[in-house]
């Protein structure tokens, strides 16, 4: 019996999964743990994608909007092209998305090319390790898992480092993308937090092995959730403290702060884990993610069209067209 559908599967509840989150958790940013089950004290009765603060009901914001971006570089290129991810994100930020991390914004309009735009960035801030690199990585994540492990890791390194001089978010982003490989081979990832803990560089290994460590909570992070390691950290913690991907996101965006993010970033390892038909319809019905900086303009994804790009993301490389 093939395991290709069952992959497939994993491969679209990551994509969708993550976007889904993100839409969810969009209206609660900012606000304090708890809101979201004070608003919607249990699951399964509705109303949950209610949009508000700018967003629309299932709107996804510049979490989904990048990583969307990204793909589209990978496809059309058939691999890395760190040049053109870079571009794509200036034309992005350049078209006025409704939203864009500060940092990430900096980097962008700074004027430096791709390979300096950040790093500049880091030696004048000597700050920058929120998770604006990890928040985008589920498309990348997909398209290197064939690769495995080593290829991963450093694709996400590479992507990560052009909007964050930050080491801490490119190890954090190699995680994702090593658990994400994992969870799409029928693993559990958190089994094999060790050994991947083990590939992370030295200097970062002790923060990361505290966050995830399994009796790590977020009420004991001594950053925002905004912060790599929180973030990365709490979406560990709501996919082991929960066993449906419905309720690992409700964990994650009742946990307020950086909502839209760590709901993303739960909603991919939880979708890879639980699947695509795992997820709500009555959350992927209104999904849908506006493209600004699209070659084609208005161009807006849909949940077809979000399944279609998972599905081309994780196929062989045989397989894979733009």
């Amino acid at each position: 019996m093939s395991l290709l559908p069952d992959r497939a599967q994993r491969a679209a509840g990551a994509l969708v999964g993550s976007a889904v989150g993100d839409a969810l958790g969009a209206p609660f940013e900012f606000g304090l743990a708890g809101d979201f089950s004070a608003r919607f004290p249990g699951p399964g009765r509705g109303g949950e994608m209610c949009g508000g603060g700018g967003w629309d009901a299932g709107e996804a914001t510049d979490d989904t909007q990048m990583a969307v971006h990204v793909a589209d570089s990978l496809l059309a290129h058939a691999g890395l092209d760190l040049p053109d991810v870079f571009g794509r994100f200036q034309r992005w930020a350049a078209a006025e998305p409704k939203d864009i991390g500060l940092q990430t914004e900096d980097v962008l309009t700074n004027g430096l090319p791709w390979d300096l735009a950040a790093q500049v960035h880091f030696q004048v801030n000597t700050r920058a390790a929120g998770n604006g690199s990890l928040m985008r990585a589920t498309t990348a994540a997909l398209y290197f898992a064939l690769d495995g492990r080593a290829a991963t890791m450093d694709a996400a390194r590479s992507i990560a480092a052009l909007t964050h001089g930050d080491r801490a978010a490119w190890e954090g982003t190699a995680i994702f993308h090593e658990l994400l490989r994992l969870t799409l081979e029928g693993a559990d990832p958190l089994d094999r937090l060790p050994q991947t803990l083990a590939l992370v560089h030295p200097d970062h290994r002790d923060r990361y092995a505290l966050a995830l460590a399994p009796y790590w909570h977020p009420d004991d992070a001594t950053e925002f959730n905004g912060a790599v390691w929180t973030c990365l950290g709490s979406a560990v913690w709501a996919l082991r403290a929960t066993s449906t991907y419905e309720d690992a996101v409700r964990a994650a965006v009742d946990l307020g702060g950086d909502t839209d993010t760590v709901a993303a970033v739960t909603g991919a390892l939880a979708g890879a884990r639980y699947g695509l038909t795992a997820i709500p319809a009555r959350w992927t019905a209104p999904l849908h993610v506006p493209l600004p900086g699209s070659a084609r303009p208005g161009r807006t994804l849909r949940l077809a069209d979000l399944v279609d790009l998972a599905h081309r993301l994780a196929a062989p490389r045989t397989a894979r067209t733009g």
